[in-house]
């Protein structure tokens, strides 16, 4: 009998595409599939000519890019020289998250299907087009698509003698087993501080620790957004970047939320602890030491701010004793209970700490082994770099808008890494950072005599700083940037900076202060206004234009 293995590879840039190879992944366990679930880069694609079934699901981001874990993945495929027919074992399906709002909607789903039939891959179904924009979200497609997929899989793969299909009423084993170490075992926090000097670049797994040089705060008091300019220290950190690139940030939970947690779910913060995956194959969670404490755990590693997912419900539902309880908990991750759950959770922004608050019965009674399948891992945050080396050596800056708004909730919401970033204070402390560089979208020309125009209203301008300072070091002259804010007097960020170069000559500036008079004006009227010399550039500078929001 053929061997009953599957392979499921996504591409995500928010979670939900994990999110939902994960779902595939249990369920597959449910019909005892030997199941892997990988981020396409992780996996070795010269590998895929030996997998029999291989279920991909992906995003599309930005401008019908493929996400950030699946770019190397997405290179290879698409290499001129693959045999035609290399993936002619290969049977699949590919399920796309997409927005339907975008121009290019679900495009990396389409091309990805188009390109593994013209390798001679033989498609199971035709290709799914989950959309954002759909009133249930995208498990309006996945919901009907699984239930024709897994048809197919069983008619190929049937199950063992003997063996059923297991209820979702039974709850799986969970990813990894927690075991406690003795209360007197001899464990310091030193042992959790990250290591200040990787080897090579950093990169997510391995970031540096950045010690932070300033935190100041570019708007008026009496303004209503809260923005700042933070400097760090990445000197000896083996980082090297140059205008237009992203710094990634990890972030971390507040310790008022961690200390809710814990008491939520009766856990003791200082207990160490060691992971040992259920599964032989499984590897360990990266950016997590080992030994580890509870403490850790939540403040670095499980994301409690986050909106919980229907996941969440789902495996909540299979702990709760508390029959209330365990009914709203069904409902909410039933296909029919979409339309609530997102009234619920969605709209109004609820942090998965908060509905463990709304469900106490069940929230202390999540086994601890659980903790890892329920809550996902706190993603990296990106920021336009706001500096240049050339500028600032041994020095990296950011311009961070502080996030906090207000919904149907009483307390206000605020964003997590923004939140965090805004209270450190080295002043006070030796503040730390863990980061790394991205190559970001914008490449500035390398040719000195070719003009800019920048356009970059609010915290948009951060690259464009970073531009100019690159530009005016190099000695290159046509920079054009079109700045725009509310008021003159609360939040033009760099304005000294801007004022100065504009004396030297080298920098052409245009503001418009949206506020600061009875009509409102914003950059595009600018642009209009000084429409004749925007085009001389265009026409006989050959500028490039860059935008960024």
């Amino acid at each position: 009998m053929a061997e009953r293995r599957l392979l499921v590879l996504f591409g995500s840039q928010t979670g939900t595409a994990q999110d939902t190879a994960e779902r595939i992944g249990r369920e597959a366990k449910r019909r005892h599939l030997w199941c892997r679930v990988e981020a396409l880069d992780s996996c070795d694609v010269a590998n895929l000519i030996h997998e029999p079934l291989v279920v991909f699901v992906c995003a599309t981001t930005g401008q019908g890019d493929p996400p950030e874990n699946m770019k190397m993945f997405w290179r290879f495929l698409f290499r001129k020289n693959l045999p035609a027919g290399s993936l002619c074992q290969l049977d699949y399906a590919v399920l796309g998250l997409g927005d339907s709002s975008y121009p290019k909607f679900n495009f990396v789903a389409k091309k990805l299907h188009k390109r593994l039939l013209q390798l001679g891959g033989n498609p199971l179904l035709p290709v799914a087009l989950g959309d954002d924009q759909h009133d249930l979200g995208p498990d309006a497609v996945v919901d009907p698509w699984l239930v024709a997929l897994w048809d197919k899989i069983l008619a190929l793969y049937p199950l063992p003698p003997g063996l059923e299909i297991i209820s979702p009423n039974v709850c799986l084993p969970p990813k990894y087993t927690l075991h406690y170490l003795p209360e007197d075992s001899p464990h310091s926090d030193s042992e959790l501080l990250p290591l200040t000097a990787p080897r090579g670049a950093p990169f997510e797994f391995h970031p540096f620790a950045a010690r932070v040089v300033s935190n100041q705060r570019v708007t008026a008091q009496s303004h209503f957004q809260d923005i700042r300019l933070i400097e760090f220290d990445i000197a000896g950190s083996g980082i090297t970047f140059s205008a237009g690139d992203v710094v990634m940030i990890q972030p971390q939970n507040c310790p008022e939320d961690v200390q809710q947690f814990c008491q939520l779910l009766c856990l003791e913060p200082h207990r160490w602890f060691v992971l040992e995956p259920t599964e032989p194959g499984t590897s360990l969670p990266p950016l997590l030491p080992q030994p580890c404490t509870i403490q850790y755990l939540v403040t670095h590693y499980l994301d409690i701010s986050c909106v919980p997912r229907r996941s969440f419900f789902e495996l909540l539902a299979n702990f709760s004793m508390n029959e209330l309880e365990r009914e709203k908990l069904q409902e909410f991750s039933s296909a029919q209970g979409q339309e609530e759950l997102y009234s619920y959770c969605n709209r109004p922004r609820r942090t998965t700490l908060e509905a463990m608050w709304d469900f106490p019965h069940t929230t202390c009674a999540i086994p601890v082994d659980y903790l890892l399948d329920l809550i996902p891992r706190i993603r990296p945050r990106a920021f336009s770099i706001a500096s240049s080396v050339l500028a600032h050596p041994e020095r990296m800056q950011i311009l961070v808008a502080v996030v906090q708004y207000k919904t149907q909730l009483s307390k206000p919401r605020r964003g997590l890494c923004s939140t965090w970033l805004a209270s450190l204070n080295p002043e006070q402390d030796d503040v730390r950072v863990p980061l790394w560089v991205k190559k970001g979208g914008m490449k500035f020309p390398a040719d000195p005599a070719t003009p800019v125009i920048m356009i970059g209203p609010g915290t948009g301008v951060a690259p464009f700083r970073a531009a100019i300072q690159e530009r005016v070091a190099l000695g290159h002259r046509g920079n054009c940037l079109f700045f725009g804010c509310r008021h003159k007097s609360k939040d033009f960020y760099f304005q000294t900076e801007w004022e100065a170069l504009v004396t030297k000559g080298l920098l052409t500036l245009f503001t418009a202060f949206s506020r600061d008079q009875e009509e409102k004006v914003y950059v595009q009227h600018c642009i209009r206004e000084n429409r004749r010399l925007v085009w001389e550039l265009l026409s006989s500078g050959n500028a490039h234009v860059y935008l960024a929001g």
